[in-house]
């Protein structure tokens, strides 16, 4: 099959075996650009030791990835409808083996740095790519939703197996080792893709408008940098990161102002019109949120107040990845039986029970109230994203699938990015009121003044001002500083439990005033 032909299944016509083989072939760039996400926190220690970066060169070789993605997912997902989802999803593959080779032979900072950059391109052409794919080959309504629940599925349990996969390879192999798994398996893509995935392009492509192109990475990428150093700071105060996001939203408020003036805007934002596809925008952020945020502290609890090895804690928190991904792959199942919102509604509710669970951990006990819980959580999130993707690109024709993909896929990535920052600071905050008496009372047995500062301020430097104190003491201070964090933890558990309990009402007045079909019907 020729590159430039277009081809898509009628609508309405259920799709053969070969669909469903190249929805399988789709499954390997979901899941190794989600595993790639995951794997650097593990590998991060030994290739810190090996390569010797500066902190500013650590801080470009975790975030670049995330930083290239964001920004260029957008203009990714329109770029594939204009010259072909195949052929972006084939140089996607290709650049990204090519790139994850480099990082994985990188022999400095600087290498490791341009590999990941060329990572996140390549990533932000595959996930809007493969989405819109699925849009091409499965017209039948049910089919389909099958289909975006595989995809969602492999989308999500990466998170789950992605740190485990990571520790197998760092016991047995280099660093390097977690990124080079990627290539043999892009080259199956680039020669099964021509064979099993259909091409298409919009018959009428237009102009791309290049000015809307600019504004929408100027837009997100300031934005994202803000989210990112309120969530961890790296000194020099929180001006600047609040300055960048304040930055990209006036670029974002332009972007908005041109596309509702353009005849073929970039992005169509009249969809927002529709009830159910904004519900499922919004909820995708803030669920986004109450996870990153549950799970930037739930990771660091089982770590630093249970103290396991990172492959452990990995193994506990696995249950959330899991728990999307079983509640993708039955989402369907309960859509055949509720229209969408409502079936939303009810999954969203099971994931308020999973954090009011989360509040339940105990600084002394067992991980595994975390762990049902998270699972819980996860499970009630299903539906969203199975479910919730599928209204967003079913709310457009079938020539822009990728630019409604694209929308889903920052949506999520925002609130991601939020959920680390609101919530981390939250915790942060409920760590350093309730740590200010016992460091108190640590100064009182003899703490040195120079570090009762690191002991308010966190966890960490509570253990090493511990070590600084007579036992009974250190005992004290230790006991403390594991109660406020794991009470951060319970913050984060609460919140989740109102804005999923908060979505839940949302979708349920959908659902009652009729909003809860797709808005797009083919």
């Amino acid at each position: 099959m020729s590159a430039t032909t277009t081809e898509t299944a009628p609508a309405g016509d259920r799709a053969g075996q070969r669909a469903w083989l190249g929805l399988a072939l789709l499954a390997l760039p979901t899941l190794l650009v989600g595993l790639d996400m995951n794997v650097l926190f593990l590998a991060l220690p030994m290739l810190t030791a090996d390569l010797q970066p500066s902190g500013t060169e650590q801080l470009w070789i975790t975030d670049s990835y995330g930083f290239m993605t964001a920004g260029f997912v957008i203009t990714m997902g329109i770029l594939g409808d204009r010259i072909g989802r195949r052929r972006l999803l084939l140089i996607g593959a290709a650049g990204f083996g090519a790139a994850s080779v480099l990082a994985a032979l990188s022999t400095g900072a600087t290498m490791l740095i341009a590999a990941r950059l060329l990572l996140g391109l390549a990533g932000a052409a595959l996930m809007p790519s493969t989405l819109a794919l699925i849009t091409s080959m499965f017209a039948e309504g049910r089919q389909r939703g099958r289909a975006i629940s595989i995809w969602a599925t492999c989308n999500f349990t990466s998170a789950a197996v992605g740190p485990v996969l990571g520790g197998f390879l760092l016991q047995h192999f280099w660093w390097g080792s977690v990124f080079l798994v990627a290539a043999p398996v892009m080259v199956v893509v680039l020669v099964a893709g021509p064979m099993l995935l259909p091409e298409y392009r919009t018959p009428d492509r237009g102009r791309l408008d290049l000015v809307s192109v600019v504004l929408s990475m100027a837009a997100v990428l300031p934005i994202v940098y803000g989210i990112k150093q309120l969530a961890v700071p790296e000194g020099g105060g929180p001006a600047l990161p609040v300055a960048a996001i304040m930055v990209g939203a006036g670029v974002g408020a332009l972007f908005v102002r041109r596309q509702l003036r353009l005849a073929t805007p970039l992005l169509d934002l009249r969809l927002f019109r529709n009830p159910t596809f904004t519900a499922v925008l919004c909820a995708l952020v803030l669920a986004g949120v109450a996870m990153a945020g549950t799970g930037l502290l739930g990771t660091q609890f089982l770590q630093s107040v249970l103290d396991l090895s990172p492959t452990t804690a990995a193994l506990w928190f696995a249950p959330m990845g899991l728990g999307v991904g079983l509640g993708t792959m039955l989402a369907p199942t309960l859509g055949r039986r509720l229209p969408p919102a409502a079936a939303i509604a009810v999954g969203l509710a099971g994931s308020v029970l999973g954090c009011l669970l989360i509040t339940q951990v105990d600084a002394g006990g067992s991980p595994l109230p975390l762990a049902v819980g998270v699972a819980v959580l996860g499970l009630g999130t299903g539906p969203l994203f199975a479910l919730g993707i599928g209204v967003v690109v079913g709310a457009v024709p079938a020539e822009r699938a990728g630019s409604a993909a694209s929308m889903s896929e920052t949506s999520n990535f925002f609130g991601g990015s939020l959920g680390m920052a609101l919530l981390g600071a939250a915790g942060a905050g409920l760590y350093q009121q309730r740590m200010a008496g016992p460091v108190a009372d640590a100064t009182s047995a003899g703490l040195p003044a120079g570090a009762a500062g690191p002991a308010r301020e966190t966890l960490a430097g509570a253990v090493g001002a511990a070590d600084q104190l007579p036992d009974r003491a250190a005992a004290d201070l230790l006991r403390a500083a594991h109660d406020a964090f794991t009470g951060g933890l319970h913050v984060a558990g609460v919140a989740g439990a109102v804005i999923f309990a908060g979505l839940a009402v949302w979708f349920l007045r959908v659902h009652c005033r009729g909003g809860g079909r797709s808005p797009h019907p083919r």
